[in-house]
This record gives structure tokens, sequence and C-alpha cells, in this order.
């Protein structure tokens, strides 16, 4: 079916049968220089028609960044990616990032040794996916 349309798109464009210059001639071309990623978008149901939801999840990080100390620095700026990138895991995963964000920061002492060194296999249970964390750093549902 979504061969069919391209098809006819392009026998119309090489028929001549709309003026090439007029607007329809210009969508008409634009279908034909964009048949690839047309055909993804039209042929599965998962592809969204838009950036949207990447430009929301984004606004928070590109509103932010005026007034962020150090992310001039590429250590502060790997920190910083490292810091939003632990945000927006918990918020995928249902939780809420001031409290997930207290309890990592005051469990994870606990669990250094005497060189200052953390173990990652003990880090299991305070992953944003872990049953374990406590109930205040998950989201309420309604």
């Amino acid at each position: 079916m979504v061969e069919d349309f391209f098809a006819w798109v392009k026998e119309q464009l090489s028929q001549c049968t709309v003026p090439p210059k007029s607007k329809t001639g210009q969508g008409l071309q634009y279908l034909v220089n964009q048949e690839l990623y047309l055909k993804v978008f039209l042929t599965d149901g998962d592809v969204p028609i838009d950036n949207s939801a990447s430009e929301r999840s984004i606004r928070t990080f590109c509103i932010g960044k005026k007034n962020w100390m150090f992310h001039n620095t590429a250590n502060g700026a790997s920190a910083n990616a490292m810091v939003y990138s632990i945000s927006e895991t918990a918020k995928l995963n249902s939780l809420r990032p001031y409290y997930y964000f207290r309890h990592i920061l005051t469990e994870l002492p606990k669990r250094c040794d005497v060189n200052g060194k953390i173990n990652p296999a003990e880090l299991d249970d305070l992953m944003p996916w872990s049953e374990e964390l406590p109930d205040e750093c998950r989201k309420s549902r309604r």
C-alpha cells in the first residue's frame, strides 16, 4: 500500500500532470526525496511523527545549563552528564529524583572501604529499578 502511494507520486511527477514549480509539485517532490524516512514512519506505528517527546525531555537541561557552575569545563560537563543521566533514569523508573538522590547520597558513604572505594557488586539495591528502594523514592500511583 505504501509502495503504491509512492509509485503514484512518482508517476504524477514523471507525467507532468502537476507543474513542478507549483506548491503541489514541490510537495510531491519532497515526498520523493524523503521516501526512505516516510516509509519507515508509515509502516512502523512506534515511530513518532515528530521529536516533541525528545525536546520535552531535554528542556530542563537546556534551561538549567546557564545556571550551573563549572559546566564550562570538561570535568564539569562530565559530572553534569552523570547527574542528569541518573535523574532521567530515576524519572523513567517512576521515582522522585530529589528523594532518590537523597537516598543514594546517604547510602553511598556507608559502603566505602577505608580507601574510599565502593564495590560495584554492592550497588544493585541502589539502582533505580531496584525493588529495595524506600517508598518515599517512588511516585505514588494515581
